[in-house]
């Protein structure tokens, strides 16, 4: 008798464990709160009470690398239909597998593409444990990156031309922002896209954390005549996140004329990262003048030989901001290809400066 009892004690487990399902709602695109990936429908069948967890595993939809687990306090479901929220699953233990996750519970996923794997833990049911349902989805930002510089169809004189780039928006969708920027050649029938899509890169950038570069001139050179496309993709760390539109330029002579209509002005700053800026004994740079100093001194500095002091001088301000031009003489001995450091000093005792490799126009 009591095996019986048992025994059907169990099957009416196993039914009730049968008669739950479980249907996620994540948006398949947009900008997505991390609360978001809770919204999910129960519909429980079963005449008595069923309690039930639900795990998450968030992944990276490209690599397939896990993100984020998460698993649900115990949720006791009646006969019908339950809309869960974040509130309704509250608390919720997660394990974060990357920096990129934004650990606030309200706080946005970063831009990607991504998998969302959900497993529903009946009490007393095996039905379902061993089942996962996915649900890929993709975060795109409101406005992707935008091409600024060299415009589309434009006719450039300089080999080693300078590109700048709108950031995409909101930026407070990037943890770990970086840009990748693809030139090619464009051949004869082609459209920019396609020589984008089909042809190998001259020059791929990646890493970039400014949204500017300067064509350097260890690369293949330019040649005269050809037209060349260009666009920048932006990532969250490793994850694509969201792409430019495809441009096009063309070299229009044999003389390489650095002309300062396309000129990049790099943002000083008071700690050195790894931007550094390729440009020629002109340097052009931004400066946020906090302390309202009318002058301030500067000096550039050779990496490469001990970090002597090659060039200074004073540098006339206003107060915000300011687009300076410095012109190192060539009595500095610019070496072609060195690395060199261009600091001025605030009132505040304040460093601000630039790591720059110079480039001959010759």
């Amino acid at each position: 008798m009591r095996k019986s009892l048992c025994l059907v004690m169990l099957l009416l487990a196993l039914r009730a464990g049968a008669q739950v399902s479980m249907m996620p709602q994540v948006p398949p695109a947009g900008v997505i709160l991390k609360a978001q990936l809770w919204n999910i429908l129960l519909v429980s069948a079963s005449d008595r009470p069923v309690n039930v967890t639900i795990s998450l595993r968030l992944l990276d939809a490209q690599q397939n690398q896990p993100l984020l687990t998460g698993i649900t306090k115990n949720i006791t479901l009646t006969k019908g239909a339950k809309q869960l929220q974040m509130a309704d699953v509250s608390p919720v233990r997660y394990e974060y597998l990357s920096a990129n996750i934004d650990r606030s519970v309200n706080g946005f996923l970063p831009a990607g593409q991504y998998l969302a794997c959900y497993s529903l833990h009946v009490e007393g049911g095996k039905e379902y444990n061993n089942r996962e349902d996915c649900i890929p989805f993709t975060i795109e930002p409101v406005s992707p990156p935008m091409l600024n510089l060299p415009e589309d169809g434009a006719v450039l004189e300089s080999r080693l031309p300078q590109f700048t780039w709108l950031p995409p928006a909101p930026v407070n969708l990037f943890s770990q922002l970086n840009y990748e920027m693809l030139l090619t050649e464009v051949h004869a029938g082609q459209s920019a896209p396609e020589a984008i899509q089909q042809n190998l890169p001259v020059l791929r950038l990646t890493k970039l954390r400014d949204n500017y570069a300067i064509y350097p001139s260890s690369a293949a050179r330019l040649d005269t005549g050809r037209t060349y496309a260009w666009c920048v993709i932006a990532k969250n760390g490793e994850q694509f996140a969201a792409q430019t539109e495809v441009w096009a330029f063309r070299i229009a002579g044999k003389k390489n004329i650095s002309g300062s209509s396309n000129a990049v002005y790099a943002r000083l700053r008071r700690q050195l990262d790894g931007n550094i800026l390729y440009t020629s004994r002109t340097v052009y740079i931004d400066y946020i003048n906090e302390t309202a100093d009318s002058t301030v001194r500067y000096e550039v500095l050779a990496l490469e030989d001990g970090n002597r002091a090659i060039h200074h001088g004073s540098l006339a301000l206003q107060r915000g901001g300011n687009r300076l031009e410095v012109t190192i003489p060539a009595k500095a001995g610019l070496h072609n290809g060195a690395s060199y450091l261009f600091r001025l000093l605030n009132s505040r005792g304040e460093y601000w400066q630039l790591k720059f490799v110079y480039q001959s126009e010759n």
